[in-house]
């Protein structure tokens, strides 16, 4: 997963709902090429889910990922995401 080079000092927390959908479009992705079903369960569809849906899924995946370093990447990503929760309409 490339890291954004405006996000290395600290994480954005103006992503729109766009920019969160397309976040959480990677991640599946990246989950889907780690062989990780689960996160990306949880991320099917995620373009027609209600905010509440994505934030329950966002931490269902941040607490499933906790205790995998491995999958820092991912588990960045998802902490950025959930700074922007609030910004879903």
């Amino acid at each position: 997963m490339a890291q954004k080079e405006d996000e290395t000092l600290r994480f954005p927390t103006n992503l729109d709902r766009a920019a969160i959908e397309s976040r959480l479009v990677e991640v599946r992705e990246v989950a889907r090429g780690q062989g990780l079903p689960y996160v990306v369960s949880l991320f099917e569809n995620v373009q027609s889910m209600a905010a509440a849906q994505i934030g329950t899924n966002v931490v269902a995946a941040l607490t499933w990922l906790q205790d995998k370093p491995a999958h820092r990447p991912l588990t960045r990503q998802l902490e950025m995401v959930a700074m922007n929760l609030k910004n879903l309409k």
